[in-house]
């Protein structure tokens, strides 16, 4: 850890590459945060930035369109049912006047601009089976609008009954234009479908943060009329990859004035945070290493990949757990992977094998304890992080079969079978590059690590256990891991 927070990553040439995404991927007491408006007075006195979203129902044509994912959404068989409003009202943006490391940034408040986006509002059918808590998703739109933290969460976010909202937070999603990722352009929902949402407007990203924040409140009502008479106890945040540069940005700016959320889940952020300067998310790569303030008073839950801490720069960025802050660095994981990205990998021009470690699984865990936090005040567990060089630049210490040292254990890395990298393969694409790579042990290593099939799986059941007593893998998929470690044949 001694090196993480001296360290200062070059970051020239990779652009995209650090705001990249997955494609086919109760109020709390004031804080010390400053900020004035551009008249001088403070936000507070502007009641249009405290109100709270209006919802309403779309017009009855057409159909949802919905993010893309490589992966079945599963909520008829959890009892689910899907609905979509639009969500409007006024918002502000925001200029910074300090934007120190340590996250306590002062802003001032500029112009202001009406907007109207769509919200997906996935609830149980069944009112009794609601848990409380409303999961509100950043959707990302590095490569046209996806929900990767619905894919990465499920099916534990349906399991424990909690409803889930994706906001088209961004004006990709809704106007349409050249995403950070890809080779073409995306219509966005109004020019796919003109008849249901053309009356659709977002004024542009340096409104979105603003704009989030006014759904999380108007979702915090004792019975909001999105979520079908539902009544929340809590409301949570949670976005990964660009939409993780945003609620970084957005805990360290907004949160500690506004308290729209109850708890932050940042999945896969880099070492920066979006600017308060109307500019793209890519500037982040110019700026310094940010941390999450630690005076918000609400839980801040950080997941990290092994490609978030070298590639995208996260270990410059890194910081201790503490009272509300938890870290948890997966061992064994790539910023995206073969669980998202499913079989679209070769078609998107991958020609090596991608990370299949386990992210999925692990953010589960994530989720599960997170929820406990915000709900009962009990903290995840605090794992070690990775173990880092003392190199400039940092680089991740690797074993003998190049799987990371530290971090989130699991037994991907513990009894492996392939190495499991972060890092972009060879000649890979800037997309490519984010899957990372497994590289299957040859069989004469698989026979001198474990001997036959049954040693492999003896130790694959003993450490699996280990990992679900120690909180980093939900009980519920023991099962299913240890069949696909069945699955590993050894040469006859």
């Amino acid at each position: 850890m001694e090196y993480r927070h001296a360290w200062k990553m070059c970051r020239k040439g990779a652009a995209l590459m650090v705001a990249a995404g997955v494609v086919a991927a109760c109020g709390s007491s004031a804080t010390n945060a400053t900020a004035t408006s551009s008249t001088g007075r403070s936000p507070t006195q502007f009641t249009a930035w405290e109100s709270p979203a209006i919802f309403s129902t779309p017009p009855d044509s057409g159909q949802i369109i919905e993010p893309i994912s490589a992966n079945p959404n599963g909520m008829a068989a959890h009892g689910y049912t899907e609905q979509e409003y639009f969500a409007s009202g006024t918002a502000y943006d925001f200029s910074s006047t300090s934007t120190p490391s340590d996250g306590k940034w002062t802003f001032t408040v500029d112009t202001s601009a009406p907007y109207k986006t769509r919200i997906l509002v996935r609830r149980p059918s069944d009112p009794a089976k609601f848990d409380g808590t409303v999961v509100v998703e950043w959707m990302n739109v590095s490569a046209g609008e996806s929900a990767p933290d619905w894919d990465y969460l499920n099916p534990a976010l349906m399991d424990s009954g909690a409803a889930y909202v994706g906001v088209s937070a961004q004006a990709l999603a809704v106007n349409g234009g050249k995403a950070l990722l890809g080779s073409g352009n995306t219509a966005g929902l109004r020019g796919t479908d003109p008849a249901r949402y053309g009356t659709l407007h977002h004024p542009g990203d340096r409104y979105s943060l603003d704009m989030f924040a006014q759904i999380g409140r108007a979702l915090r009502v004792p019975a909001p009329s999105v979520l079908g008479g539902l009544r929340p106890t809590h409301v949570v945040a949670v976005g990964e990859s660009q939409s993780a540069f945003y609620l970084t940005t957005y805990a360290d700016v907004l949160q500690p004035i506004d308290h729209a959320y109850q708890g932050i889940f940042i999945h896969s952020r880099g070492g920066s945070a979006v600017p308060l300067n109307g500019k793209n998310v890519t500037a982040a790569i110019s700026g310094e290493d940010v941390r999450i303030r630690t005076d918000l008073h609400v839980p801040v839950f950080m997941l990290e990949t092994q490609t978030d801490l070298i590639q995208l720069a996260y270990a410059g960025a890194s910081q201790p757990d503490s009272a509300g802050i938890r870290t948890w660095e997966m061992a064994g994981t790539s910023h995206a992977d073969a669980y998202e990205v499913g079989t679209a990998a070769g078609f998107l021009g991958c020609t090596t094998p991608v990370n299949s470690g386990p992210q999925h699984e692990i953010a589960q865990a994530a989720f599960v304890a997170f929820q406990r936090w915000v709900d009962d005040g009990t903290p995840p567990p605090s794992p070690a992080p990775f173990v880092l060089t003392p190199t400039h630049p940092v680089k991740l210490s690797l074993d003998a079969h190049g799987n990371v040292l530290g971090g989130v254990r699991t037994p991907a890395v513990d009894v492996p079978i392939s190495t499991l990298s972060g890092a972009p393969p060879q000649g890979s694409s800037t997309l490519c590059g984010l899957f990372g790579s497994t590289q299957p042990f040859s069989p004469q290593t698989l026979t001198a690590l474990y001997g036959s099939p049954s040693g492999y799986l003896a130790a694959y059941t003993a450490d699996l256990n280990r990992s679900i007593a120690g909180g980093y893998i939900l009980p519920a998929d023991r099962a299913a891991m240890i069949a696909q470690a069945a699955q590993v044949t050894f040469p006859s």
